[in-house]
């Protein structure tokens, strides 16, 4: 030997086909002069068979031998610490190889850096030794041409997901998703399917087994006997762009789906699979525009002062076996479109369509968690909107919760030319709140003009206040205390003063 150090290699070999390993992979077994390959107890290895045809009889060869795979350990760490100690030592025994100067090929079915094993020895040694990694075709990518469906198309993504997951974190992940593959079945197929089936997607998912290997088999996933579902095994979701669904009265729904204040990053997984997953979008221009356009999903904008009507539209849409999704800002049970969905849905004619409400981030909550934690306590919100409800009722409210000591946000305070209402409603919490009270402002919360300030009660402007803007009026409890890095956060605390004892 020279004494110089080997060079290590992550060879991927594909699915399983062996005439799908690359050139560069088939390169690094040959000048190799140690293989290595990962096994379970019985010795055998699916990455050695892969690649038995081009391993020479001269050729050191180094079977990596875990010590369990999913029994019981007496391990004091338990089952992962048997396993890091597993990696240790075959990363140990690599080492040796290579500061003897060898060249050493680890085998990897799929891609090497794809939830297979060599990544665990490419962790311990690569910082150490000149290592270089050859790609190869994933279970991924083998499952897909088996399948003979596109994954992704367009703008969609792809959402790789391990079945090994929760169940509700698996049908959340899954409802979100545009296209997906769940890997990493076997005994966790039954909740796969169920978390399928859950989130609405079961009839477009897709069974794959042992792509490009003997034993191959392909099929529904709702047509698979969960008993006869090995480790090599995966759940796809392909992309649906151009798979129009025929019309199924049966099948149409409604869904108001809260969108948050700001659109992607408020969403929950939850609304973003209902959004995916429906065939006509309705709502309000602007909220609408905050959905990702999807090729053959229709949408249709609408004023916002029509929400009667735009609830009559996506129920009449849905009674015509249409899946649609109701976009509103904010949650749309907290002064937006639910209660119009629903007030028209309770009419005789709708009273037989499914219709769902999903939550969404409310303004109030988002403008205070940007404040700090002005909700701490007990709180009201009121809408100073006298478009719907008489401003005498407005005032009588606003009255009560001034005078009960809640922390108030105020939804739709007004507008450029519409102050009023606020001057007004300053004017009420004054008769029961000191002038240092604090009062949360908060614009476009999310948004590109987004301004969060507390202000004390006295100070508050009218004139800076627009439908963009949220407030939240403190209670005689409320703080609002400028910290270290010159930012002021707002707070309400929990415990509230006992009253004094009667004498």
């Amino acid at each position: 030997m020279t004494g110089t150090t080997g060079k290590l290699y992550g060879v991927g070999l594909g699915p399983g086909d062996p005439e799908l390993m690359t050139v560069a992979a088939v390169k690094a077994i040959a000048s190799a002069d140690v293989i290595a390959y990962h096994c379970a107890r019985h010795g055998r290895s699916i990455a050695r068979s892969i690649a038995a045809e081009h391993i020479r009889a001269d050729q050191i060869e180094e079977r990596l031998m875990y010590p369990l795979t999913v029994e019981t350990t007496d391990h004091p760490g338990g089952y992962r610490g048997a396993l890091d100690d597993f990696y240790a030592e075959a990363a140990a025994t690599l080492a040796a190889h290579l500061d003897a100067g060898r060249t050493v090929a680890v085998l990897a079915e799929g891609d090497p850096l794809f939830y297979g094993s060599y990544q665990h020895m490419h962790k311990r040694l690569a910082d150490r030794y000149e290592t270089v990694v050859i790609p190869g075709v994933t279970s991924v990518s083998a499952a897909a041409a088996r399948l003979g469906e596109p994954l992704c198309e367009d703008k969609e993504t792809l959402t790789i997901i391990p079945g090994t997951l929760p169940e509700d974190e698996l049908t959340a992940r899954i409802a979100a998703a545009d296209s997906a593959v769940v890997m990493k079945m076997g005994r966790t197929f039954p909740k796969v399917r169920a978390a399928l089936e859950s989130s609405g997607r079961l009839d477009d998912a897709r069974y794959v087994e042992r792509a490009f290997m003997d034993g191959e088999r392909t099929g529904r996933i709702a047509d698979i006997d969960p008993a006869s579902v090995p480790y090599f095994s995966v759940a796809v979701l392909p992309s649906r762009i151009d798979d129009e669904p025929a019309a199924d009265p049966r099948h149409g729904e409604v869904v108001v789906v809260g969108t948050g204040p700001a659109g992607a990053p408020w969403l929950t997984p939850e609304s973003r699979g209902a959004l995916a997953n429906a065939d006509d979008l309705v709502g309000y221009t602007t909220y609408l525009d905050r959905v990702p356009e999807r090729p053959g999903q229709r949408r249709h904008g609408s004023d916002n002062k029509v929400e009667s009507e735009r609830a009559e539209f996506a129920l009449d849409l849905a009674r015509r076996g249409r899946r649609v999704a109701v976009v509103s800002g904010g949650d749309p049970g907290v002064f937006a479109m639910a209660t119009a969905v629903l007030e028209v849905a309770c009419e005789e004619r709708y009273s037989a369509i499914p219709v769902r409400v999903l939550p969404g981030v409310t303004a109030a909550n988002a403008a205070a968690a940007k404040a700090g934690a002005p909700l701490g306590h007990d709180y009201a919100t009121i809408s100073l909107s006298d478009r719907l409800k008489p401003w005498e009722v407005i005032a009588e409210r606003l009255h009560a919760a001034a005078a009960a000591d809640l922390v108030v946000a105020l939804y739709n305070p007004g507008s450029r030319s519409r102050t009023w209402q606020v001057a007004k409603a300053r004017e009420l919490f004054l008769e029961h709140r000191a002038p240092d009270t604090p009062v949360v402002l908060a614009r476009d919360v999310g948004g590109p003009q987004e301004s969060v300030r507390v202000v004390h009660l006295a100070d508050l402007d009218p004139e800076v206040v627009d439908m963009r803007t949220l407030l939240i009026v403190g209670s005689s409890q409320t703080q609002a205390v400028v910290r270290g890095d010159g930012g002021t956060v707002a707070w309400t605390p929990r415990r509230y003063p006992e009253a004094p004892a009667s004498s």
